[in-house]
């Protein structure tokens, strides 16, 4: 069912998407910053290095000064020292030597380490520990500096943005991911739909709904460049949804809250349209569903029309009210609805001429029976095949005797789906029923998913 159009949509969609993606202008595009290298992290041992390393080539010379300077001066006091400083003196020349004596040998371990840091060597576990004591004097106030200087930045409060807002680096990122095209690249693009729809027998101004929705959701809008093709799909499913009517009607549940019997249904359409089949396929769902009804012969123009639904009565067995070719129409119609209130029957069937929607005659005719039969429920059968043809006729039956329904007979074979698609959006009807095969059990309540799967939409 719709094979053709379900293709044809299939085409157009990646077509347009294609498009849209070749076509559509970035307004700004992003200028990739180099990564900046990470700063190289200096290890434990290797900022012991440094410090030693340094103050050791920095004041090498100064340390010279210092130390002759000292010996100067204790020698000029040793001359003029009294005797009884003396003692105290040597306790503190026996001092100074001991310090001395430590700072060699704190100095050989970080000689060492210099020279075995350099060679890749790991210092040893006494020399170790002795030079992480003399690296926690040198770091204890720069670690002190930095806990603070951490603390600082930690219990500074997060900035949030505003909401709503977005962001510089968001809305060029934004515009990267997306694309836009202009109404007149629209107009370029749609064209391969539109062909398609036309090819397919969908009405003018459906395909015109069809474009304005489209247009709607595409032109000047952002669309994610991997999302092009979803959301084309989308909008023209959502489009194609809305153009049928929604109704909620059950047919059964009518007939039965229905107070005065009978229920009359009458039925109306062209030539060769599957009326008098449709009629059938409804007696026999009624009568699935334990609702009585008979059917009224008001095909008094086509030749073997009243044996034919004869045939089918008989088959359902179910009662038929008959005249002789010729007859009025309209008391055919009278007869049956009076035989049904006579046998407390529940709904009366009137079949009708198939007449064309051009010919006024038969059509005047046709508001003879509405007047006398007053039907309940006037229902238009098309034929699906026929494309543009069925919508036209809907129309025109529709402003002559204001129809309440459609059945579309014939869908199964449908391959274009134009009328489905086309009918209830002009007409403002909904669809009913769907033929979709010659038993009588082939008629399907209609479903707009249904339809939608068959195009490749669903």
């Amino acid at each position: 069912m719709f094979k053709f159009l379900k293709d044809k949509l299939k085409s157009a969609i990646s077509k347009i998407s294609e498009g849209v993606e070749k076509e559509g202008k970035v307004e700004e595009k992003i200028v990739e910053k180099p990564a900046e290298e990470p700063k190289e992290q200096k290890g434990f041992f290797a900022k012991i290095k440094e410090k030693i390393v340094g103050k050791e080539e920095k004041h090498p010379e100064e340390k010279e000064k210092l130390i002759e300077e000292k010996k100067k001066d204790e020698t000029t006091e040793t001359k003029h020292i009294h005797p009884e400083h003396k003692k105290e003196e040597k306790q503190k020349e026996s001092e100074h030597t001991e310090i001395k004596k430590e700072e060699h040998k704190i100095k050989k371990p970080e000689e060492k380490l210099v020279h075995k840091t350099e060679a890749r060597e790991i210092p040893k576990v006494a020399q170790r520990e002795e030079v992480k004591e003399l690296a926690k004097k040198h770091e204890e106030p720069e670690k002190i500096a930095e806990d603070k200087s951490e603390k600082i930045i930690n219990e500074e409060p997060t900035k949030t943005a505003e909401p709503g807002k977005k962001g510089f680096f968001a809305t060029i990122k934004e515009k990267i991911i997306t694309t836009k095209i202009n109404a007149q690249q629209f107009e370029s693009l749609f064209w391969e739909l539109e062909l398609a729809l036309m090819e397919n027998n969908v009405a003018v101004e459906v395909i015109e709904k069809i474009k304005y929705d489209l247009k709607e959701q595409l032109v000047e809008k952002p669309i994610r460049r991997t999302k092009v093709e979803d959301t084309i799909q989308d909008t023209l499913k959502s489009s194609i949804e809305s153009l049928f009517e929604s109704s909620n009607f059950n047919l059964t549940e009518e007939i039965k809250n229905k107070t005065e019997k009978p229920y009359v249904i009458a039925f109306f359409g062209i030539n060769g349209s599957g009326k008098t089949t449709s009629i059938a396929k409804i007696a026999n769902m009624l009568k699935e569903k334990n609702i009585s009804c008979v059917l009224a012969a008001g095909d008094t123009f086509r030749a073997a029309s009243i044996e034919q639904l004869q045939l089918h009565a008989d088959k359902i067995g179910v009662k038929l009210i008959k005249h002789t070719y010729g007859s009025d129409p309209a008391a055919v119609a009278f007869d049956a609805i009076k035989h049904a209130k006579s046998k407390d029957i529940d709904a009366v069937l009137i079949d009708t001429a198939g007449r064309m929607h051009s010919n006024e005659n038969l059509l005047a005719e046709m508001k003879k029976i509405i007047r006398v039969a007053k039907p309940d429920l006037k229902i238009f059968v098309g034929e699906s095949i026929t494309g543009n043809d069925c919508v036209e006729q809907a129309k025109t039956f529709n402003e002559s005797v204001g129809i309440d329904g459609i059945i579309l007979a014939k869908a199964d074979i449908d391959e274009k789906g134009g009328a489905a698609v086309s009918v209830s959006y002009i007409t403002k009807k909904p669809i009913l029923y769907l033929g979709v095969g010659q038993e009588y059990k082939d008629l399907q309540k209609f479903d707009s998913e249904f339809i939608m799967k068959n195009l490749g939409l669903a």
